[in-house]
């Protein structure tokens, strides 16, 4: 009896073992695929190591400044609103906001409990301070043009005929107020840009400038050090997870900055983020990412200057350049370069660009200048081509085809840089101007106030039109979105007849990142603006 029930037993074992060994082998790939999902889902640890487009570093942490970083300024700072992918607004320290039936006012209603670094609690009076000092004239910021005559009682803080901006309300802790002089379209794009991070009211006044050097935000990152030589000097900066982000904690450890790194620290894997500097970068197994296609490339002219003050001479220099031969000459592997013949980029939402290509005319562009009085006898002086400093081989080979091309119509170039455009204010030659513009907000304003206004502080064509000035109020109060492209249309009609400045090209950079980075997207205003707060890496969470 015992020797059969052992033998049964035996069976059953050997039967429930195949049956086990059965649903292992039809489970395995749903086992193996799982362990597949794990490996690829977000974990936390790892140093982000970025390579920044530029060659040297700004010690500039202040958001206000033109020359902070706009990458650095996003992980330490938040503003009250944000861009998403598709160019909506949507909350950040603002949970959400009410805007009245005229469009002139709006009313934020803070997140509760957000703590900047150091711990205490953001406020509507930390808002209120942060957009009033744009304003004030000791920060020296060129911001304050965006506010100055939109916001109420703006202009009268600014003269130091009051000690607030009227329209900059506190209604409790957590609301805040805005009042419009008009009922500005662009407001909430404009509140959700890096100059309008939302800085400790109380800090900023203790420490002044020193704040800067060890700042506290609410951001995803916490300032930690800055990188230096041996000999001390500064060349990059490195930040720490802010473990209490209201967003969510940062899946990375920190983030290191710095512009020295070169391409043997991305291919030892010492660095995992890096502007491509090589076709090797190109034709390996890394990422390639190519950045926001908003970035517009202008060859200005000195409108004010004789005898660039003409629209004769600039119009045989619209058409006396031909952009196809100098990009054939420029290009190089960082970046994607196209011709641009509209001064409004064409990716803008909801913006249809006029069709207004400009083609190469040699004989016309030796026309126009025989019209304006220049011949043999009458030689057209030299022009200086300014560049911003530092110096590139990009803008030594721009400046080379471009003088190539002047050559032809009896022109002389020389070349020059500059380190401020502050420096320009003072400069009585003509000169040819090359200028990038990186847009802030996804507006034509952005493109068209800052460049062309009259009264516009970046204006360094130094040109001016009552007209288009009238048309850019105008389309500051147009709610229908129809009718402000009409209105953009009419102020570009302007610019092909005037022709300040020649659109080039719009530029996209390209970036490579190590294979096991993730998280990465591509926001719509340009990788300065990545949220790093996403990033994580599939294979160095260990670390």
């Amino acid at each position: 009896m015992s020797a059969l029930k052992n033998r049964r037993v035996k069976k059953f074992e050997a039967f429930t073992g195949l049956i086990f060994a059965f649903l292992i082998l039809l489970l395995h790939p749903l086992f193996v695929s799982g362990i597949k999902n794990i490996k690829s889902s977000p974990r936390y640890g790892g140093i982000f190591r970025i390579k920044a487009f530029s060659d040297s570093f700004r010690v500039q942490l202040d958001p206000a400044s033109t020359d902070s970083f706009i990458f650095v300024s996003e992980q330490i700072y938040d503003g009250l609103l944000k861009l998403d992918r598709d160019f909506n607004v949507v909350p950040s320290l603002a949970e959400y906001w009410e805007i009245s039936p005229d469009s002139k006012k709006y009313t934020f209603y803070l997140r509760k409990g957000i703590k900047f670094h150091d711990g205490k609690e953001l406020s509507a009076e930390d808002v209120k301070f942060t957009l009033e000092r744009l304003l004030d004239k000791k920060t020296n910021s060129p911001y304050f043009q965006y506010f100055i005559s939109k916001v109420e009682g703006a202009r009268d803080f600014r003269d130091g005929k009051t000690n607030g901006v009227s329209g900059f309300k506190v209604i409790n802790k957590y609301t805040f107020e805005i009042s419009w002089t008009i009922p500005y379209v662009s407001g909430l794009y404009l509140l959700g840009m890096h100059f309008c991070k939302i800085l400790p009211q109380d800090l900023v006044i203790k420490q002044g400038k020193k704040f800067f050097f060890n700042p506290k935000g609410t951001g995803p990152f916490r300032f930690d050090s800055w990188i230096r030589t041996p000999k001390l000097e500064i060349v990059g900066i490195k930040l720490k997870r802010n473990n209490s982000y209201f967003g969510g904690m940062p899946y990375l450890d920190g983030i290191e900055f710095c512009p020295l790194y070169n391409l043997n620290h991305f291919f030892n894997k010492e660095i995992d983020f890096i502007p491509v500097l090589s076709e090797k970068l190109l034709k390996s197994h890394y990422q390639i990412l190519q950045d926001s296609s908003l970035n517009l490339i202008f060859l200005g002219m000195s409108c004010h200057i004789s005898p660039l003050d003409s629209p004769l001479v600039r119009k045989a220099f619209g058409c006396g350049i031909d952009k196809e031969k100098i990009l054939q000459e420029i290009s190089d592997k960082k970046s994607t370069y196209k011709v641009e013949n509209n001064y409004i980029p064409p990716v803008l939402p909801g913006f249809l660009p006029l069709d207004r290509e400009k083609k190469y005319d040699l004989n016309k562009a030796r026309q126009y200048l025989r019209e304006a009085g220049f011949s043999d006898e009458n030689k057209f002086p030299s022009l200086t081509l300014l560049f911003s400093l530092p110096k590139s081989k990009f803008k030594s080979k721009f400046y080379e085809a471009l003088n190539h091309q002047l050559e032809a119509l009896g022109i002389k170039l020389h070349l020059k840089y500059y380190r401020s455009s502050e420096k320009l204010e003072n400069y009585d030659k003509p000169y040819l101007i090359f200028k990038e513009k990186i847009m802030d907000f996804p507006d034509p304003e952005d493109v068209i106030r800052p460049l062309f206004f009259s009264e516009s502080l970046f204006n360094i064509f130094g040109y001016e039109s009552a007209e288009l000035d009238s048309l850019l109020y105008e389309a500051e109060v147009e709610r229908s979105w129809t009718k402000r492209i009409q209105i953009f249309h009419k102020i570009e009609e302007i610019l092909f007849s005037d022709i300040p400045a020649i659109p080039l090209f719009s530029c996209q950079k390209k970036i490579a990142m190590q294979p096991d980075v993730r998280g990465v997207e591509v926001p719509p205003l340009g990788l300065q603006y990545l949220e790093a707060e996403k990033i994580w890496f599939d294979n160095k969470g260990e670390k």
